[in-house]
């Protein structure tokens, strides 16, 4: 394990992937208790991807979490998809960590709402009822945090949830994590909670693995911040870490 620091964002990177999903889920669960030591309830935001399945389901053996006290929420949704459906990022989490663990509440984007600009506003209110304490998140192959692509990220976006086109990158990726059958299958539309909303999560985890994603985490590290590799903005944020294995680490200059 080696750890390197950029601006205010520090990076751990791991041999391998199971070791980089534990790593993050021992994180994860050692904010997650540090918050439930102090407040009477924690509220954490779930990114649902391929990249996340390990570290959740580490995260879900970890012990000493009050989870009944736990309120979740995830970061976005296709639109058009309803609650429950089986290609839904709601039911994805709800297989993969919240059936598992119980949190004691449990808030879905409604993608099949036809009015996705009142769904957005709608989740957006209960996101900031309270704030976000810990998110638990990756960065796309472009460099999105959640839909936010880079065609539509704003650091100081004034919404805190928002419908987006989302790009062919990033509807391309879908496909090869198995989201979806096929390009043509992969919803042109999403709800997602924006960029400015994710930087006020008061501590982040970003679980990053694979070959695939080494230009976005070199370019998250070292190049600029801009909108143009949105997960750049990670380095201002005051509490993130970044847990990537060595094939995702590989462009970053030794």
């Amino acid at each position: 394990m080696i750890e390197v620091q950029r601006d205010r964002l520090r990076t751990v990177v791991l041999p391998d992937r199971a070791s980089m999903a534990q790593a993050a889920a021992t994180h994860a669960a050692d904010r997650l208790r540090a918050v439930l030591d102090e407040k009477a309830r924690a509220r954490v935001i779930f990114a649902a991807a391929a990249s996340q399945a390990e570290m959740l389901d580490a995260l879900a053996r970890e012990t000493g979490i009050d989870w009944s006290r736990v309120e979740a929420f995830h970061l976005d949704e296709y639109v058009g998809l309803p609650m429950g459906d089986p290609r839904s990022f709601g039911r994805w989490l709800e297989e993969h960590i919240w059936s598992r663990v119980g949190p004691g509440r449990v808030e879905l984007i409604d993608g099949g709402n036809p009015d996705a600009t009142a769904e957005s506003r709608r989740y957006g209110a209960l996101l900031d009822d309270g704030g976000i304490d810990l998110g638990l998140i990756g960065i796309g192959e472009n460099g999105h945090l959640a839909f936010n692509d880079p065609h539509v990220a704003d650091f100081d976006d004034p919404e805190t949830v928002k419908p987006v086109e989302i790009d062919d990158t990033s509807r391309h990726q879908q496909v090869r994590d198995g989201a979806f059958a096929a390009f043509e299958d992969v919803p042109r539309l999403a709800l997602t909670v924006t960029m400015s909303a994710i930087l006020r999560a008061r501590s982040l985890s970003v679980v990053v693995p694979g070959a695939q994603k080494a230009e976005a985490v070199s370019r998250t590290l070292d190049g600029p911040i801009e909108t143009a590799c949105p997960a750049s903005a990670l380095r201002r944020h005051l509490d993130a870490v970044l847990f990537v294995d060595e094939p995702a680490y590989s462009l970053v200059p030794a």
